[in-house]
């Protein structure tokens, strides 16, 4: 009888640790839910991947194309993975031993998502977010300054409340300047924040990143600085009290202090930049730093009478007005070059309204913008928002006869829709 045992070689996908700064964009559209997390590593099920290498393109920093040769029995399990610091060192296979030719194929496709039990397949908002920029994109100068490589150190200029007064919604406009250290960005992008000090564990506090919400040229034109949109963080998701580690130590600096900054990061999520371009904003708190940057910027050329832009829409959403970051400056935008539309949860004595619900309201004028190639759509807030913009989008191509299949791959293949949820 023949007892031989087949030996299955595997390539691991990994995620490195040293140089991850937890933006949570891998976990969120990976199609398998194969990534997960815990409060300090993000790790890959070895089980779940499929390898459609869905998750590779879209990283900033590269940490997420990493690969061990292992057998199959002996994968790094979950638990191993999120108790590292480092990625351990390539083991060599016994002798005799070989790597299945197959073992780092893509997937032809993200294996379908099992199918409730009433027949129907269940909506997964994050296959149609791009991971290509827009053609007319400026060029993302990206990991200047890394964990690896060091920090650089920018000043605060500048540290002021954007929310009005109240315990549950402290959110801050902190402004840092490079002095003469070069940094560049562009609208969409992030940078990485090191707070001082160790965890409870004793190790070094791991980069916190946050979306630029100053335009190109800066927050003060014509000087090297960027700014951030920030809020105290005092709960978590679930509503459970926390201290934010970053979030805390940014909103009380001072003028003067230092701060450890590394990116900047993301090469997708940048606005268009050809004439007659549309941008449909929809976000959701600080979710909004990214459209206050694209705003400013076109606001700016705009004023210069150097850019024939096209509509911007906005759909903005908060528990409530006070809530609400940059309420203030928003409101004194011209109606003729904005076309803002806020939703609000809280608000006493009047039902909830989320953006999903005014997006559906303005379904006529999404669906002219929907059918105009030049139109790109950005979403950026929590990540419980996603599938419900993205139904609304779905929802309102298809009640004016659209084809979501035909529209969302569209939008997903030409760089048009970009989802950024944490």
């Amino acid at each position: 009888m023949d007892t031989a045992v087949e030996v299955k070689v595997i390539k691991q996908h990994l995620i490195d640790p040293e140089i991850c700064i937890r933006c949570n964009t891998c976990e969120s559209i990976c199609p398998v839910n194969a990534i997960t997390h815990d409060a300090r590593n993000y790790v890959v099920d070895a089980e779940k991947c499929n390898l459609c290498m869905d998750c590779i393109s879209p990283c900033p920093t590269g940490s997420i194309d990493n690969w061990r040769t292992v057998l199959k029995v002996k994968a790094y399990s979950i638990a191993e993975q999120f108790g590292w610091d480092e990625l351990p060192a390539e083991v060599p296979l016994p002798e005799g031993i070989e790597l299945d030719e197959g073992a780092l194929a893509p997937a032809p496709q993200a294996v379908p998502p099992t199918q409730l039990e009433s027949g129907e397949t269940p909506f997964v908002s994050s296959v149609w977010g791009a991971t290509l920029p827009p053609w007319s994109a400026a060029h993302a100068y990206t990991n200047l300054y890394g964990p690896k490589t060091g920090p650089t150190t920018a000043t605060v200029v500048g540290n002021f409340r954007v929310t009005e007064v109240g315990k549950e919604y402290d959110t801050h406009h902190i402004v840092l300047d490079f002095g003469a250290m070069p940094f560049p960005v562009l609208e969409g992008q992030s940078i990485g924040i090191l707070p001082p000090g160790t965890d409870a564990s004793g190790k070094p506090h791991y980069a916190r990143q946050y979306s630029v919400a100053s335009p190109r040229n800066g927050e003060r034109p014509g000087y090297n600085n960027v700014s951030l949109t920030i809020k105290r963080v005092l709960e978590d998701h679930q509503g459970k009290p926390v201290r934010g580690v970053g979030s805390n130590y940014m909103c009380d600096l001072r003028v003067g202090d230092p701060v450890q900054v590394i990116g900047p990061f993301g090469n997708s999520f940048l606005m268009p930049n050809h004439p007659r371009s549309n941008i449909v904003m929809i976000c959701t708190g600080t979710g909004s730093a990214p459209m206050r940057a694209m705003t400013e910027w076109r606001r700016r050329l705009r004023a210069s009478g150097k850019f024939e832009g096209g509509k911007l829409m906005l759909f903005f959403g908060a528990r409530t007005k006070e809530e609400l970051p940059y309420f203030g400056p928003l409101m004194n935008l011209p109606k003729d070059f904005i076309d803002i539309n806020l939703a609000f949860s809280r608000t006493p004595g009047q039902p909830k309204r989320y953006v999903q619900d005014l997006m559906r309201e303005r379904a006529a004028d999404l669906v002219a913008l929907l059918k105009d190639p030049n139109t790109y759509i950005y979403v950026c807030g929590l990540k419980s928002m996603e599938d419900g913009v993205v139904l609304a989008l779905r929802d309102v191509a298809e009640h004016a006869g659209l084809s979501w299949e035909t529209v969302g791959a569209a939008l997903k293949r030409e760089g048009r829709l970009h989802l950024e949820t944490y």
